[in-house]
């Protein structure tokens, strides 16, 4: 672990937040990757000394262009879209300790769906490790598509960094306390005079969020809405993190229009969790994504 893998590899425009630091195959299908954690940064953010659970999200995200790109073939250019994603994890593993967290990733792919001899869908079985414990287990499904199948299925949207350049500007963010945050720029979620129901707030100027023009909001803000609105529905007496993320994606979320996320407690079904939240998010009269996240005393 002397460096990280190609930022161009994991789909990220600025090195510090390449957390994979490299990969090899151990059977059919199947593959190990390495990634380092540091111990602080400047938004996946150290809480009651235990790492951001969302720091097992983007690291698993960026293990799906590693290997679709290095183990796969996937050429440069090409789209992936996220249809599913879950994870647990176990919060008293994630402390922070005196050294960056190393991790090893196992990855068992499956379900794949070839075209021209690229996979156009694949589902995974991620198991995170630390020092050869499970810390956290994940499942997941995406799409790959070459730039003239995602064409066809944007058509009519103008070019990519047209749509960037013309977001509009974010609503006013929810208090840093209601969603669990510490800066205001941070906050993904904007207050309505309804209750339990939030407008998406896209902040394109967000460095980390929005490290590269997109024409939609990317899969990794979606997962923080969930994580703000569980925490902004807790109501647990002691401190808590997210330990547990279930999403299925619908449709993109597009800039043009507001996105409306409507939540409500349900009962807590993850052994140890002190609350869970459903949650809906629609866009012009229609779902574009589902989620539920239980959240965890420490």
């Amino acid at each position: 672990m002397t460096s990280t893998v190609a930022r161009e590899f994991v789909h990220r425009a600025a090195l510090a937040d390449v957390f994979l630091t490299g990969w090899r195959n151990t059977g059919k299908d199947a593959f190990s990757v390495t990634a380092q954690w540091p111990r602080s940064h400047g938004f996946y953010t150290v809480e009651h000394g235990v790492y951001d659970p969302m720091f097992v999200a983007e690291t698993i995200r960026q293990t799906f262009p590693l290997l679709m790109h290095a183990a796969y073939g996937m050429p440069f250019g090409h789209q992936l879209s996220w249809s599913q994603f879950q994870f647990t994890l176990n919060p008293r593993a994630m402390r922070v300790e005196r050294t960056p967290a190393e991790l090893e990733l196992r990855v068992r792919c499956r379900d794949i769906r070839l075209q021209r001899g690229i996979p156009a869908a694949m589902s995974m079985r991620i198991d995170v490790l630390r020092d050869g414990t499970t810390i956290a287990m994940a499942r997941t499904r995406f799409g790959c598509h070459s730039p003239q199948v995602y064409r066809r299925m944007r058509a009519g949207l103008a070019r990519l960094a047209d749509v960037f350049a013309a977001a509009p500007e974010p609503p006013p963010p929810a208090s840093c306390a209601a969603v669990g945050r510490t800066r205001s720029q941070d906050v993904v979620l904007s207050p309505t005079d309804t209750p339990g129901r939030w407008q998406l707030r896209l902040d394109t100027d967000h460095p980390v969020l929005f490290d590269h023009p997109v024409d939609h909001a990317p899969g990794m803000v979606l997962l923080e809405a969930v994580r703000q609105t569980a925490a902004a529905l807790d109501q647990g007496s002691t401190p808590g993190v997210l330990t547990a993320l279930d999403i299925d994606f619908h449709r993109y979320v597009e800039f043009s229009s507001p996105c409306w996320i409507d939540a409500e407690a349900v009962p807590v079904i993850s052994a140890g969790a002190q609350s869970r939240t459903h949650l809906t998010a629609h866009q012009n009269g229609v779902p574009v994504f589902t989620a539920n996240g239980d959240i965890t005393p420490l």
